[in-house]
């Protein structure tokens, strides 16, 4: 059981980064640490929370949370698409095959929410997609939508990107483009019909993609809390015809937490008390098992000691 003692413990241990020498070069991105060895990728993920494409703050068992979220989802979907995932010797870290990753990501929106709200709102096209007039937030699409973004360098912000201009800059060949599209509306639509069962409305997610031996294949992370929104579906009717947001389950209520202080993802990072971290961490352990239907095992304690003696007897 995850009490609030525990959360509060695990403050001192959250995994802020990592930097394991015995395995070679590292790549840092917002939340996981990557380190290549060969043909393999050993992922670490940490607590790190990014929003906006910044890391604000950590958050105790956020990086467990994330990888077994993303180990689920990786196993419930290999029938729809390969993915990277070669084990998963501890709760932060998965060993994963080297690809050749794709230069757009793809995000799959059924709901109007987030920043395509925020760009509906200011009269903008959605990576290039023109919705019809008069949407509320919040609303449901008249069909799920495919609004691509650029993967964009460290330090800077994804761009979205219209999929007219995916092909005519031949970042992907027509071919790819239309498997990928496809790929990515059958994996929304197994974990929107599997999350309905659980009473919970998959809103929007990214996927990841990359190429092995000239195949497919799903990257990265999927359905998880940081990548994906997740509404509660026995409110949602009575809170939009109010116009107020929904119930969520993702981390939306820190995004919009961070908004009404001011904060966009320039300028300093608004000051997260531990009180807030404990509530947050809380929420995350929560919508894990309300999504997956599993019980979470904390592994609490120094995580960082953890995953390093388990690297070093996996590898």
């Amino acid at each position: 059981m995850v009490t609030d003692n525990l959360l509060i413990a695990q403050l001192r241990h959250v995994l802020r980064e990592t930097d394991f020498e015995f395995l070679g070069p590292r790549y840092v991105g917002k939340v996981r640490d990557n380190y290549e060895r060969g043909w393999t990728r050993i992922i670490v993920t940490t607590d790190r929370l990014s929003c906006f494409d910044v890391v604000v703050t950590t958050i105790p068992f956020k990086g467990q949370v994330l990888n077994q979220m993303a180990a689920y989802w990786f196993e419930r979907t290999k029938d729809i698409v390969d993915n990277h995932v070669i084990d998963v010797p501890d709760p932060n870290v998965m060993v994963v095959r080297s690809c050749e990753i794709l230069p757009v990501e793809v995000i799959v929106r059924a709901y109007l929410a987030g920043s395509a709200w925020r760009d509906y709102q200011a009269g903008k096209a959605i990576s290039g997609v023109r919705l019809p007039p008069a949407l509320k937030a919040s609303q449901k699409l008249p069909q799920p939508i495919i609004t691509p973004s650029t993967k964009a360098p460290k330090g800077s912000h994804d761009e979205p990107i219209a999929e007219e201009e995916i092909l005519a800059r031949r970042l992907v060949t027509e071919k790819l483009w239309h498997e990928v599209r496809e790929v990515s509306l059958a994996l929304f639509a197994a974990a929107e019909r599997e999350v309905a069962g659980r009473g919970l409305i998959l809103v929007d997610t990214k996927y990841e993609f990359g190429l092995l031996d000239g195949k497919l294949v799903l990257v990265d992370e999927i359905h998880t809390l940081d990548s994906s929104r997740y509404w509660v579906a026995q409110t949602y009717e009575e809170k939009f015809l109010k116009g107020e947001l929904p119930e969520m389950l993702d981390k939306e209520p820190t995004r919009q937490w961070l908004l009404s202080q001011g904060y966009k993802g320039e300028g300093p990072v608004p000051h997260f008390s531990d009180e807030h971290r404990v509530m947050i961490a809380r929420h995350y352990v929560d919508s894990y098992q309300r999504i997956t239907g599993l019980e979470f095992k904390p592994e609490g304690g120094d995580v960082l000691s953890r995953v390093e003696q388990r690297l070093r007897e996996y590898c």
